[in-house]
């Protein structure tokens, strides 16, 4: 074996030669494996067949990425080399007790690890020096090799100067739980905050009807009780894209019971291909108008003889939708039906009214309402709708909506949030991790800047703090070890301003050079989860991964730990604070921590046996305990599911105890009930400082939504930017996670996607190369001219990589955040799905994506 790895050296990487790294190594193929100490090497077709032959052991590896799934992923290492990977066959498959399986992201995450472009060695931008050097050529500049102890005395040098020049305020920090540690240490540092995946979910759901079960994600039913929906309304939801593993799958379980699904959305997405029965196309932005226009009709159709409103519910557990039933102190004029009515403003929300906005014709409205109302139990699903400007209104008419028709706190009725783990099973954990016991450290800087404001903070100097509270604040310094955050945060052409004209000191930790890291001053190598100690993750509430070590770290790069410790020797900081507990020990307190639901429902047991040989193996301290598991089965295993079936105590629907007996369960809001008219959201949202709302679910045109397409709305002219576009979770990404792989990238080449009435109006055809202009930017992009978008209405994949042709000034790789700006409303949620456009034809060809030059560095 050592002769064949001394041989193996010889073969070094190319820059292509990855896409020959089969899933399997059989004889003919060529493969690239790791080697101990050494990094990738390529082996050529003999060598590949000779590591085939050899016994191995397959170790849980992490797939950590925000998707939703973080399924179970295997790697077969053989002599420390990764050879391949598989997913979940711990038992057998059935709906009931389904394999916990990865997606196309999971399958492709040795290549991810395994790269020809992750980063080997510590290095800094050739034009930099103390104070920022040539700050312009951020994102363009060489870079130059340099050592551990030359990066490290470089970054904590900066990062005295910087807090000596300008105070701690002035450093930005987007870090992970090491150099939080450190910063906080070193005197705190300035923070962000808003909003991204949950939209305006975050605050007006807990503000509307008290926090929900477990977490404002956990709006539904567990995925035994979605099967007994009768109609499903899938609002802006799209999971066999964006959410890989089992929601699509459980979606397809309750079609099989029966299940009726209404897919609304203005793209026909791959769900909808699957699950749907029906599709309304509706403009992005538009939703609340829509629901207003559903609520009009079940108001004014309701009778005895037709009952379309559950009046039972709205009177025993709401407040707010008609003047009998108003909180305490409120206007009895700001009731939501007499809204709809239009009785003080002289508007009926019509379905006609509706229509003219939202583009779905007033008879299909009227339908959608008419069945809504009379299907029981009927569940709601959406997430993405609530991802624009001002779309608190969204959150409260989904909400009123289900409370007026009875579609709530039932088994197979819902109305909410529909992402990430609860997508499809709804519900608290039924086994958790323990925790790991870091102590957090208080940061003495208060200043928190909305997301949305931080490129114009950093170059105005100026950042909102509350109503009427405008902050001056001098940002020079910018820590990164948690996100692609330039990438992936809107404004993004303002941000790559700000990395170009004000900032002096930006240094990324990163795996690979993904756009943060490219605009850096500093760049630090990190490992990535499959070469740390092990960890544990959870992607709905029936399982609980424990991943383990799989390779050596490669090249030099370092673990996130160390490299917070290291920089805080250097700053003269209490180290044991940094880095105690070890990562190891961390591991071990998760792990003897966890715990699982008995089949009670109701009583919990410790979920792993573990022995006093075992804590030594580990090299942790720690007691011996008795539990469900052995520490080596769940080790081997890598995984712990909760075996269901239909009838077991597990089940789960939000509201339902409220829904039987209100006064025993009542709700953490002002009244004690759910609130149509809620007056602690208005107020929470006026004094974040950007825009104001009503308590009620109103209609106010959204900033950057249909009516700004038009430069005159009354007389329909259409503006400068006539078209709307909203962002997808991409197949190829999650988030901007594995944009870089020449697998996803050849698979999903990122066209930007629109109607094929529209392109025939701009003279367009498939896969031309199209410029796409907003207010903010641009970008080029292969066109997509399908019929499954309505016409008015484009799409764009986000989380690509920033690629910026410095000539044009135009972002090739089409990423969205170039085209979206910052726009602060509401709670300061990125508002993403809606943008104002315009597209024409590019005369350039652009090279597929797949086959761009890989960022290798050295």
């Amino acid at each position: 074996m050592a002769n064949l790895i001394n041989k193996a050296k010889d073969y070094m990487l190319s820059r292509r030669s990855f896409l020959g790294w089969t899933a399997t190594l059989t004889a003919g193929t060529a493969a690239m494996v790791t080697l101990p100490g050494c990094g990738l090497v390529k082996v050529d077709a003999d060598k590949a067949a000779s590591l085939a032959t050899q016994e191995g052991k397959w170790v849980t590896a992490a797939c950590w990425h925000n998707c939703g799934g973080r399924c179970l992923n295997k790697a077969y290492v053989v002599d420390g080399m990764v050879v391949r990977q598989k997913t979940d066959d711990t038992h057998p498959d059935s709906p009931d007790y389904p394999q916990q399986r990865a997606c196309w992201r999971g399958h492709s995450q040795r290549q991810q690890i395994l790269g020809a472009d992750r980063l080997k060695y510590p290095m800094k931008r050739k034009n930099w020096a103390p104070g920022g050097g040539q700050k312009e050529l951020r994102g363009k500049d060489e870079w130059v090799r340099i050592s551990w102890d030359e990066a490290l005395d470089l970054v904590a040098t900066e990062l005295k100067r910087i807090k000596d020049k300008y105070g701690n305020r002035s450093i930005v920090g987007q870090v992970n739980q090491g150099m939080e540690r450190t910063l906080a240490l070193f005197g705190g540092f300035t923070t962000t905050w808003g909003s991204t995946s949950y939209g305006t979910w975050v605050d007006a759901g807990p503000a509307i009807a008290g926090p929900y079960a477990s977490s404002y994600s956990n709006t539904g039913n567990d995925r035994f009780r979605q099967r007994m929906a009768k109609l499903i309304i899938l609002w802006g939801v799209n999971p066999a894209w964006s959410q890989g593993g089992s929601p699509t799958y459980h979606y397809m379980q309750a079609k099989k019971a029966g299940a009726k699904f209404i897919y609304i959305d203005p793209f026909f997405t791959d769900s909808a291909r699957i699950l749907a029965d029906e599709w309304i196309p509706i403009r992005p932005a538009t939703d609340a108008a829509m629901m207003l226009g559903m609520a009009y009709v079940m108001i004014t159709e309701d009778s005895p003889a037709h009952p379309l409103i559950d009046w039972d519910f709205l009177n025993r557990c709401t407040v707010g939708f008609d003047t009998d039933h108003m909180p305490e102190g409120a206007d009895p004029k700001e009731n939501y039906k007499d809204y709809v009515l239009g009785t003080f403003d002289g508007q009926p929300k019509t379905p006609e009214w509706a229509s003219e906005i939202c583009g779905v014709p007033a008879t299909k409205i009227r339908e959608l309402a008419l069945e809504y109302a009379s299907t029981k139990p009927t569940c709601l699903v959406a997430n993405a709708i609530t991802r624009t400007h001002r779309a608190e209104q969204t959150v409260q008419n989904i909400i009123t909506l289900a409370c007026m028709t009875g579609n709530i706190g039932i088994p197979g009725a819902s109305a909410g949030l529909g992402t990430h783990g609860s997508a499809a099973n709804a519900g608290p954990a039924l086994v958790n991790p323990g925790s790991n016991d870091v102590a957090t450290l208080k940061n003495a800087v208060t200043d928190k800047i909305n997301q949305n404001e931080i490129w114009s903070a950093v170059l105005d100097g100026k950042y909102t703090a509350s109503l009427n509270n405008v902050q001056d604040i001098d940002l020079r310094c910018f820590y990164y070890d948690a996100v692609s955050f330039l990438n992936q945060k809107m404004g993004a052409t303002k941000g790559v301003e700000a990395h170009r004209k004000k900032l002096e000191f930006v240094v990324t930790q990163a795996y690979v050079l993904n756009t943060q890291a490219k605009f850096s001053d500093i760049v630090l190598p990190c490992t990535t989860q499959w070469e740390k100690s092990g960890g544990f993750l959870t992607g709905n509430r029936e399982m609980l991964i424990m991943f383990s070590k799989v390779i050596d770290p490669l090249f030099e790069a370092k673990d996130d730990i160390w490299i917070a410790t290291e920089i805080g020797k250097r700053l003269g900081l209490d180290t044991k604070k940094i880095s105690s507990p070890s990562l190891q020990q961390q591991v071990f307190n998760q792990l003897a921590g966890a715990k699982v639901l008995n089949e009670d429902g109701k009583t919990w047991e410790k979920l792993v046996t573990i022995t006093d040989a075992d804590i030594k193996a580990m090299g942790v301290t720690g007691k011996p305990q008795t539990g469900r598991i052995s520490y080596p089965e769940f080790k081997e295993k890598g995984i712990y599911q909760v075996q269901r079936k239909p009838d077991d105590n597990f089940g789960f629907t939000e509201f339902e105890d409220y829904r039987k007996e209100p006064d025993k369960f009542p709700r953490d809001t002002p009244s004690k009930k759910i609130e149509i008219h809620c007056q602690t959201l208005a107020d929470k949202i006026k004094n974040y400082g950007f825009t104001e709302m009503s308590p009620i679910g109103k209609y106010f045109k959204p900033e950057e939504g249909y009516e700004d397409t038009f430069k005159d709305w009354k007389n329909k002219v259409k503006g400068d930017y006539p078209f709307q576009m909203y962002t997808i979770h991409y197949r190829r990404r999650s988030h901007s996670i594995f944009d870089n792989l020449p697998w996803l990238r050849e698979a999903f080449p990122q066209e930007f996607i629109m109607s094929v009435t529209d392109g025939k109006q701009l003279g367009l055809k498939e896969g031309d190369i199209v410029k796409i202009t907003s207010r903010h930017g641009a970008v080029i992009r292969p066109v997509h001219l399908t019929e499954r978008m309505t016409p008015g209405v484009t799409t764009l994949g986000e989380g690509a990589w920033i690629e910026l042709d410095e000539e044009t000034g135009l972002c090739t790789s089409g990423t969205v955040n170039i085209l979206e700006g910052g726009i602060p409303t509401g709670q300061g949620h990125m508002g993403s799905n809606s943008c104002n456009i315009k597209v024409e034809k590019y005369d350039k060809p652009l090279l597929a994506d797949y086959k761009w030059p890989q960022r290798i560095i050295f």
